[in-house]
């Protein structure tokens, strides 16, 4: 094991992100060599004076990027730098044929191929020069928003093409409705197991985000009230329609509670409904109920494609002006181009096409689920990007994604979508859309199955 140890004073705030990157510092200079093995959790946490939490999440973090690994019973190691793909918009990785279940992504085929192609050659004969050369309006052209105005009536929500702004997808709109509403120091609220990017914005922002108890349908209302009461709260971000990690669908009634509570305390709300209308028969969003204080944020890429990167932010029209502001230090603009291509297809039907397809095929997916892991602890919903596998006593979260990815399938860990006040889970995240060929996602799934079956072995043995 390394003798590597980062001094507590030289750490940047976040404390997580501090220590990653001051390892990612080592790891690029040398000091830290392939193949060299980081201290255990509790070692470092215990030098630093700092959660054994804190640790993890450090090490979640390069993890993700690929520059570290674990190896059951060994440790964690520094890995070679991870190859670039020639190709990196396949859907599986490159990476010796991995089943790639661990990111939450829709489905595609050649119709999205052949759509694409149409309304390129569209573009080529009849595009508008604005489109390509247009800076202004930051808030976004006036026909994309008039566009918007449709697909938003289509998610439930009735709105003047005014009170929309153009954005480059959800995180986008994220980050662009948090910064205008929010200060730092200022408390976010959302459910205790989260959407993994409000917990890594609100730490990028400064905000103190707070997770509250929830249920099945997500936030307890009688938890919202009970931190109103208490502590002045300044946005309650929810994600009420099966994008969560919890894979809710929040009922009308707790959507009404829950909006109750935000007018009797002030409380901004921040909406995340990336999926739109995919979901059938579900209730109107929280931002139809509260229009004046909710801002509601929605884009393409979860339930038409994930290249079509533009999408809407609905706000009030108090708040407009700053989260123009927020606009223009951001990106000063939504891309048009991309604005225009959804517009587009929302305008001849294609949105209303795809979106349907995309439907069918989710549904499909978590049949063969309910086939292949029948025996087994696990929740989803039919239009749901991804499931949650809850795991028998034998199986922590952290082996089972090391064991399956020994066996060539990724899954994700429960920890990048836990808040401080979540309590422990030992599940793992499971998306039906990463891989495109049905038989791979059959296989992947029983690759699982098989695992589930008996008790986890030491890893040097199954590579």
């Amino acid at each position: 094991m390394t003798k590597w140890i980062p001094k507590r004073e030289a750490l940047d705030r976040p404390l997580h992100i501090g220590i990653a990157n001051m390892l990612r510092n080592a790891i690029s200079e040398g000091e830290l060599p392939i193949g060299a093995r980081l201290p255990p959790h509790r070692t470092l946490a215990d030098v630093l004076g700092v959660s054994v939490h804190t640790v993890s999440k450090a090490y979640d973090e390069l993890t993700r990027a690929g520059l570290i690994g674990g190896q059951v019973g060994r440790g964690t190691f520094v890995l070679e730098p991870p190859m670039l793909s020639g190709q990196p918009y396949l859907m599986e990785r490159a990476d010796q044929g991995l089943i790639d279940l661990s990111i939450a992504r829709p489905l595609y085929d050649t119709l999205h191929a052949s759509r694409m192609r149409r309304v390129l050659e569209g573009l080529t004969a009849d595009i508008d020069m604005n489109v390509y050369l247009a800076c202004r309006p930051n808030v976004g052209l006036e026909k994309h928003r008039q566009a918007g105005v449709k697909w938003l009536a289509r998610c439930g929500l009735e709105v003047a093409a005014g009170n929309v702004v153009m954005t480059n997808g959800v995180c986008h709109g994220m980050a662009t409705a948090l910064s205008s509403v929010a200060r730092p120091g200022d408390i976010v609220v959302t459910d205790s197991i989260a959407h993994h990017l409000i917990i890594s914005l609100c730490s990028y922002l400064g905000l103190r985000l707070q997770g509250l108890k929830m249920d099945e349908q997500g936030v307890l209302p009688e938890a919202f009230e009970e931190a109103c009461k208490h502590q002045d709260i300044k946005v309650f971000f929810t994600v009420p329609t099966l994008a969560g990690p919890s894979v809710s669908l929040m009922s009308a009634a707790r959507r009404e509670a829950l909006v109750r509570i935000a007018r009797q305390y002030d409380v901004l709300i921040v909406e995340d409904d990336v999926l739109g209308p995919l979901p059938e028969d579900r209730p109107p969003p929280l931002a139809a109920l509260a229009p004046e204080r909710a801002i509601y944020l929605t884009s393409f890429t979860k339930c038409l494609m994930p290249g079509l990167r533009t999408g809407y932010l609905v706000a009030p029209t108090p708040l407009l002006p700053a989260i123009t502001g927020r606009l223009v230090v951001f990106s000063w603009m939504a891309t048009p181009l991309v604005s225009e291509i959804a517009s587009r297809w929302i305008d001849d039907g294609t949105a209303e096409e795809l979106m349907l397809w995309q439907r069918q095929k989710i549904a499909e997916r978590h049949a063969i689920v309910a086939e292949e892991l029948a025996e087994f602890d696990w929740t989803g919903h039919p239009s749901a990007l991804h499931f949650w596998l809850s795991l028998p006593g034998q199986w922590s979260a952290q082996s089972m994604v090391e064991h399956a990815r020994a066996h060539g399938v990724a899954v994700a860990p429960p920890q990048p979508f836990m808040t401080a006040q979540s309590a422990p889970i030992n599940a793992v995240r499971i998306a039906v859309g990463g891989v495109a060929a049905t038989d791979r996602f059959r296989q992947g799934l029983v690759l699982i199955r098989e695992l589930l079956k008996r008790a986890p072995e030491p890893l040097p043995q199954l590579l």
